[in-house]
């Protein structure tokens, strides 16, 4: 399915995340990349933001490769992937993406019926 805008991206990205252990390496990442750039900052250490940028996206991808076994978002919509990433990530730390994850999945099994009765 073509993603004309994030609205439309939002359930395609949580639908590659339903693994809960993909979120949390997610999280993880996200708010150790997140951690890393302010120390950069504070301490000036100006190489300890590719760090901030490496770290994030590792754990992201292997959690990808390994856990979820599909195609990380990055390679077909970065900035969208980034957004969604800092989304799901805020929705991860007010207990509302296991929600999420779960109106996404019954989204898409309403979509797969009315496409199989056509």
């Amino acid at each position: 399915m073509a993603q004309g805008s994030f609205a439309e991206f939002w359930p395609v990205y949580v639908h590659a995340h339903s693994d809960a252990k993909t979120r949390l390496m997610h999280c993880v990442g996200t708010l150790a990349g997140w951690t890393i750039l302010a120390a950069a900052i504070a301490s000036r250490i100006w190489w300890w933001i590719v760090l901030a940028l490496v770290v994030p996206y590792a754990l992201a991808w292997i959690s990808h490769f390994f856990i979820e076994h599909n195609r990380p978002a990055t390679f077909e919509h970065p900035l969208w992937s980034w957004w969604a990433d800092q989304k799901m990530v805020a929705m991860m730390l007010m207990g509302k993406m296991g929600d999420e994850v779960s109106k996404a999945a019954s989204e898409e099994a309403k979509q797969r019926s009315t496409e199989a009765m056509r």
